[in-house]
């Protein structure tokens, strides 16, 4: 299976920016869909952003203006880039890897912003 790890995430003051970056195991990343998902404590998990192998993106209303994600093929990395950060993108932010038949999930990086 794809393992994948996040890191990046952190403490930041509204206002600030983040880069998050997930390190995927394997051969095959670039065939894979990739997204950035979070999910705050009592609500569901929600798409934040999505880039496809031939690097087309796509974003959540939330966050259009202000992200940028982007794939590293040639490192097993994708990124994602948030500026602007308000208090309600505090979440964990999952990344994800999809080609069927297979749906993996790193184990979150921790973003919060404070007021």
């Amino acid at each position: 299976q794809v393992q994948l790890v996040e890191s990046g995430g952190g403490l930041v003051q509204a206002g600030g920016s983040l880069r998050l970056s997930c390190a995927a195991s394997g051969s095959i990343f670039s065939m894979y869909l990739m997204g950035w998902y979070r999910q705050a404590p009592g609500k569901q998990r929600e798409l934040v952003a999505t880039i496809t192998s031939g690097g087309r993106t796509g974003y959540a209303d939330a966050v259009k203006g202000r992200s940028t994600i982007s794939r590293d093929n040639a490192k097993n990395t994708v990124y994602l880039e948030m500026n602007s950060l308000k208090p309600e993108d505090t979440a964990v932010y999952y990344c994800n890897a999809y080609r069927l038949p297979s749906n993996y999930w790193g184990q979150g990086t921790q973003v919060t912003v404070s007021s």
